[in-house]
Order: C-alpha cells, then structure tokens, then sequence
C-alpha cells in the first residue's frame, strides 16, 4: 500500500481556465484515499490572483495561494483555457521556467501545450494538443514536435495530453509511472474510468452508424484478457470473434484507435507490470504466465511500452522480498555418546 506522499503536485489556475481539466486533476492527484493507505500526492492549487474567473465566468475562484507555492511543485500543472491566442501572465510563465530549470515535472492538459510552447520549454520536445488547434500550433510553435492525434504525451519530465477526457488519461498514467499499475487500476475504479488508455490512441475515433449487428469488441477483449497466458494471434482473436482478421482489424482501428497485436501486446505488459508489483522476481515465470514466452522478450517488450526493464520496474514497484528471520539462538553441539 502507498504511504503518505511528499511528492507535491502543485495546479496553476489562472484567468479563464477550464474547469474540467482542473476537475480531473484534482480528482486524480488530491483526493484521500483510504484504500491505498491515504493520499498519493501532497496536491496544492494556486493562481496569481487572489480572486480568479472560470472560463465564461462561470465561477471565481478563491481562497487558494499565490505563486510562490509552484516554487515548491515536484509536478507543476499549467494553466489551460480555450482562448489560445490571449497570452499569457509573464509571471505565469516565469514560474513555469524557472520549475523547469530545478527539474520539475510539467504537465500540461489540452491547451495547456500553449502555456508551455509559450514559456519557451517545448522547443526541440515532443507534445500533443486538441486536434483542433493542431494546425494553429504547428503555425506558432514550428520547433514543438507535435503528435496531433494521440491522447497524451510522455517526453520525460514534460507532458502534455489532448482534449478534456484525455486528462483522465495522461493522470492515470502519472499514477502508474509513480505508483504502479494496481495503484492506477485502484484510481480508475473510483472514477469509473478505463485504467489504460494507451498514449498513442487516436484523439478522434469514427464510429461509423451501427447496424443491427453487434460489431462490439467487448466479449472478445474480456475472453482474450482472460487467455493472456496462452499463445494467442490475431487469428484466435478473429475466430474467437467470428469475423475474418481483416474485419477485425477494421474493428480495432475503428472502436480502439489500434491494432489487434498491438492490443494484445500492451495487454500482455500490464500484466506483466502487475506480477512485478505483486511480488513475483522470476522473469521467466512473468513471461511464461503473461504469453510473452521468453525473458528476453519480456524485458524487450516491457522496455519499450513503460521504458523500463523488468529488473527496473522491479526496483521501482515491487515489494521488498521479505528478509529471514533473525536468530539468536546458538548453534547445538551434539551431545557425547557413551
């Protein structure tokens, strides 16, 4: 269980900000949490104002601390709004620079990529934005490399995810890179929210009118979920579907934004992840129980969805083996015959 944290996760709510993404960090990173042991983050709002307007005025905000408390942030939220063309607070962003300077972490939800181009910190990185500013991005921000239809991503010490619900998504994935996976699955559930939504998952899936067929991919998730420890393909899952795999590779792309064995491959290294965290040391033993076959397939795989090798997700997430028993007792010497 997850001890009380001092990793402060510090908000920075300025003028017009959404409240949905501030909504879902504060859900994410600042609630008790009694089941895990208590709270996963030291989590703190603050604004330049003492009084700040919600996006269309829906509300003010008041009562939370000035600046100065990002000055301590191991995480630092920035500001987000949907007018991205109004510039930001030079102190803003000069709170956001000198974070980045100490080696804070930067997350930035939906136009929250706008603050941190806009502070100069994306320069040469990698980050993703709404789709539908993707264009107006590219225009203001050439050197940003941006990933315009993916939810969320990773680069390190900044990330960045795209419009409202992909918050949820990069959040969780915060949770499990601090806290491992049964951590992330544990928040999940509260939220009733999907625990892993891979980053690279389109932003914006068609779904196309549906007929009076069920095309839903549910069952065969749920069957294939349970048969990770055998050596499933694409075609069992097509079978066990009852379509032709080019139908069901259609399905994915169309419901999930991915292949079949990509799905399949990513199901496999969250279980893995999980055996890790459980306790389970033996490599082999994760990669025979998750279909991954061999350790050095596991530790390729692992290292290339989570960047992390298996012995440094262990080190990370596991739990310490448990030491021997101390004795003080002194050895016996047998007693003399005769």
């Amino acid at each position: 269980m997850p001890q009380e944290s001092s990793h402060r996760v510090v908000v920075i709510v300025d003028e017009n900000s959404n409240p949905f993404e501030l909504g879902c960090a504060t859900e994410v990173f600042g609630l008790h949490r009694p089941e895990l042991g208590g709270h996963l983050y030291d989590f703190r709002l603050c604004s330049p104002e003492p009084a700040t307007v919600m996006r269309d005025g829906f509300f003010t905000l008041t009562g939370v601390t000035g600046l100065h408390t990002a000055e301590h942030a191991d995480t630092l939220i920035v500001p987000n709004r949907p007018n991205v063309d109004a510039p930001r607070r030079p102190d803003v962003l000069d709170t956001i620079r000198r974070a980045h300077t100490r080696g804070a972490r930067l997350v930035g939800f939906c136009s929250g990529a706008f603050t941190l181009a806009e502070a100069g910190v994306l320069d040469g990185r990698r980050a993703t934005a709404h789709w539908q500013w993707a264009d107006d991005f590219r225009t203001r921000y050439p050197a940003v490399h941006l990933e315009p239809d993916v939810l969320f991503v990773d680069d390190g010490d900044i990330l960045t995810s795209a419009g409202s619900a992909a918050a949820l998504d990069l959040g969780l994935h915060l949770v499990r890179r601090d806290h491992g996976a049964q951590t992330a699955a544990s928040v999940s559930r509260r939220l009733v929210f999907a625990a892993h939504r891979d980053g690279g998952q389109r932003q914006f899936v068609e779904r196309p009118v549906p007929d009076l067929r069920d095309e839903s991919l549910a069952p065969v998730l749920a069957w294939a979920q349970h048969h990770l420890d055998t050596p499933l393909t694409v075609g069992d899952l097509a079978t066990r579907a009852a379509v032709s795999p080019a139908t069901l590779h259609r399905r994915f792309q169309a419901q999930l934004g991915t292949t079949p064995l990509a799905w399949l491959t990513g199901e496999r290294v969250t279980l893995a992840c999980r055996l890790i965290e459980l306790g389970e040391r033996r490599f082999d033993v994760v990669a025979r129980r998750t279909g991954l076959g061999t350790a050095a397939n596991l530790r390729a795989l692992m290292r290339r969805e989570t960047g992390l090798t298996p012995s440094d997700y262990r080190r990370r997430f596991s739990p310490a083996p448990a030491s021997p028993e101390p004795t003080n007792s002194a050895p016996v010497t047998p007693a003399p015959a005769g």
